[in-house]
């Protein structure tokens, strides 16, 4: 044997690899034919076909009492699915729901979960089930020769491969399931039109999808709720047997409220209540006051919301709540079964009820041909009966005197076995005359069914026409109304957040251990606010709720945030390492705010900067953006605004000189080192002997602040040209008292209230 042999020992030797391929192709097979795809014939996978048998076998049909569902999952898998229990109740249940099965095959009493939590159901022991009156399209012609029956797994009884069901279940109640390397996902669909479709295909074979969708215009959700995908989406999914559709939650407006009357299938309405509940909470619904929950049982889904006054637009809300909560739902339609050759195959409508409609042919042809047997068998016998009523005395004397009357009857009247036994057989009450009139009764009706059964039979279009009857019964007796509208709408839209957002003026305040708050107004002075035991101000700047606060840490990188989502400034604020993911060890040095187009200044205590529009600062990445180089050992010093090209640069250096030059000579970059702002020796600055004690930016007109701890000195735009000079240079000498500088501030004309 190829890749294997037997040692002296008799075991078995194999390659691994030929071993777990083997093992994993096997499995995989299993998965995919007798666990999560359907059959395209009844629309079942086994462990439901073998609930379904194993419930008809136990007598629980429509017009019988409940029993306990343990006793059916019992039977279930003792005598034809050895699986686990709780498994197999769960594929119970779900049969059940009237919310997940569009026609429910299970007929269940007490707890069986709900909408809101379909695994809420009870356990085995304390629900009860019986079969529904559906379950009778699968089982009805089960006894009647149409299906091949093969052994359960120990071999002690016989199970159906398959049910002879009348309808295509297979699309009426859906499917779902994951298998090895394929899925199925089958949307549930409406007994009527689907019927009708069938009955179409079977008058016109050569009909196209599009000419079926004029009966099945789409899926026909439990829930109802409605489909607003395009028609082409809907047609795609139909042709090609892949695709998607959306379905939305349906609502009505009562007395200025908004009240939801259905939810999308498999969605869950407290889901959805904490979905909105969230929103208000994070002060996106600003316009929705109250959210009530007034389900009850006259109405299953009652969520009603209150809008804040009578200008609210709703129907704008409920757009922003279809695209933001499950409201709206997307469904995956994978049309995957296990056709009649027993491969699972991707199919679309036509190929899938035209496939189904073979298999129904098949089931109807197997089912006349087993009654065409009994009947002929009947006749036969009856044949029999009749030469015996004939020859009544002769057949009682030969029965009365031989000992063996059997075969004696059989050369005597040249009768067969069965014909003989049947006489045998015969009760002596039956020996009236009466009974002759009913045998050739029986006859002539038997003898008319057999010329109908062979008619149909030997003519394809009455048969044809038979199972169109049939599904037309059908559809009248179990079918109901489409509950699922379709209409067609554009996609929803979230509402802006900034639409929702004030756009008021604030300040950003950033603390020397990477604290950051926003407060409402420029008038505040960050530096009266209160600080953390050990922590204290560090940088601000003023803007508005709507902008992006930009910060920058002490690794030159930029990260940026909007303005709206930072803290108050009643508390402490938070810590930008909170929602952000600065280099380990790297602190905060300033905060920039303003519009896109905006220039600010960027340097380090090393001499060296340059400007930068605060659009190429933004970024979206929590790891922010590196945007200036820093020389080793030097320090990033905070950032300052340019209000125009005419305004002044102002540096001061540790040995207690100031240099001021006009911004127009720092150059405009992107990112980088930039250019030298004063000129600080290379090995002073390497050897930190000098460098860069503050940096600003005086528009023309404004005023210069210099600190020196708590003391402060005041220069006017007009007593700054005494330390005007060239960009590099040194600068002027500070007054004698005011060399020891730790910071510059800027301060703006009056009119204009844009600061750094």
């Amino acid at each position: 044997m190829k890749n294997q042999e037997l040692n002296f020992e008799g075991i078995e030797r194999q390659p691994l690899r030929a071993f777990t391929e083997k093992a994993y192709l096997d499995y995989s097979m299993y998965v995919i034919l007798d666990r999560a795809l359907p059959a395209l014939g009844d629309g079942l996978k086994p462990v439901q076909r073998r609930i379904i048998y194993a419930m008809s076998e136990l007598g629980l049909s429509a017009g019988a009492k409940h029993k306990k569902s343990a006793r059916t999952v019992g039977d279930v898998i003792g005598k034809f699915h050895p699986h686990g229990d709780s498994a197999c109740y769960e594929a119970m249940v779900l049969m059940a729901q009237p919310f997940s099965y569009r026609y429910p095959i299970i007929d269940g009493q007490g707890n069986w979960g709900s909408q809101d939590d379909p695994k809420s159901f009870a356990a085995m022991r304390y629900t009860e089930a019986k079969l529904t009156k559906y379950a009778e399209v699968l089982l009805a012609e089960l006894g009647h020769g149409t299906v091949d029956w093969v052994p359960n797994f120990d071999g002690t009884l016989e199970e159906p491969a398959i049910l002879p069901a009348r309808l295509p279940n297979v699309l009426l109640n859906g499917t779902t399931g994951i298998a090895v390397g394929m899925a199925t996902d089958i949307p549930p669909h409406n007994l009527r039109e689907v019927a009708a479709a069938c009955i179409h295909l079977l008058e016109d074979p050569d009909a196209t999808t599009r000419a079926l969708m004029k009966h099945i215009k789409g899926p026909d959700l439990p829930t109802g709720a409605e489909i607003v995908s395009p028609r082409s989406d809907i047609v795609e999914f139909y042709e090609k047997g892949t695709g998607s559709f959306r379905a939305r939650a349906t609502y009505r407006i009562e007395d200025g409220n908004i009240v939801i009357t259905a939810f999308p299938y498999q969605v869950s309405g407290s889901r959805v209540q904490e979905q909105i509940a969230e929103q208000i909470r994070a002060k996106k619904l600003p316009m929705i006051e109250d959210l009530r929950d007034e389900s009850d049982h006259e109405n299953p889904t009652r969520l009603v919301i209150v809008p804040r006054s009578n200008r609210v637009d709703l129907e704008q809300v409920m757009n922003h709540l279809f695209a933001t909560t499950d409201l709206e739902r997307t469904y995956r339609v994978n049309l995957n079964v296990i056709g009649l050759d027993g491969r699972p195959r991707v199919m679309g409508l036509k190929e899938l009820l035209t496939e189904w409609l073979e298999f129904r042919l098949a089931t109807v042809t197997r089912r006349l041909n087993h009654r065409l047997e009994k009947v002929a068998r009947r006749l036969h016998i009856l044949d029999g009966l009749l030469i015996a009523y004939l020859n009544l005395d002769e057949v009682i004397r030969i029965i009365r005197r031989e000992d063996e009357p059997k075969p004696v009857l059989m050369k005597r009247f040249k009768l067969t076995d069965e014909q003989a036994e049947a006489i045998l057989e015969t009760k002596l009450r039956h020996l009236a005359k009466l009974e002759e009139m009913k045998i050739r009764s029986e006859q002539k009706q038997l003898k008319e069914e057999r010329e109908q059964l062979e008619a149909i039979l030997k003519s394809k279009a009455k048969l044809k026409k038979l199972v169109a009857d049939e599904i037309r019964e059908d559809a009248e007796k179990y079918g109901d109304a489409r509950r699922t509208k379709i209409i067609e709408r554009e996609a929803a839209q979230a509402i802006d957040e900034t639409a929702l957002i004030p756009n008021e003026p604030v300040t950003v305040v950033l603390s020397t251990a990477g604290w950051v708050r926003a407060a409402k107004g420029h008038e505040i002075d960050p530096r009266t606010l209160s600080y953390k035991s050990g922590d204290s101000y560090r940088a601000s700047a003023r803007g508005r709720s709507l902008q992006q606060a930009v910060f920058i840490d002490s690794t030159g990188r930029t990260y940026s945030l909007p303005a709206h989502t930072l803290p108050s400034a009643r508390g402490n604020g938070e810590p930008l390492s909170g929602r952000l993911n600065p280099p380990d060890g790297a602190r905060f040095a300033g905060v920039m705010i303003g519009e896109p187009d905006d220039l600010w200044l960027l340097a380090t205590d090393a001499g060296y900067g340059f400007t930068v529009r605060l659009k190429e600062l933004i970024t979206d990445r929590r790891a922010g953006k590196t945007v200036l180089t820093v020389p080793e050992g030097a320090q990033v010093l905070p950032p300052a605004f340019v209000h125009s090209s005419d305004s002044l640069v102002v540096v001061v250096g540790s040995e207690g000189k100031m240099l001021a030059f006009n911004v127009s000579e720092v150059p405009e970059m992107p990112r980088g080192k930039g250019n030298k702002l004063y000129d600080i020796p290379a090995k002073k600055a390497a050897a930190r002997e000098e460098y860069l004690t503050g940096i600003t930016v005086v528009p023309p007109g404004g005023r210069l602040i210099v600190w020196s701890g708590e003391r402060r000195m005041t220069l006017e735009w007009e007593q700054l040209k005494e330390y005007r000079g060239q960009r590099a240079q040194r600068g002027a000498v500070l007054p004698r008292n005011w060399r020891k500088v730790d910071r510059l501030e800027a301060e703006p004309p009056p009119a204009n209230g844009n600061g750094g």
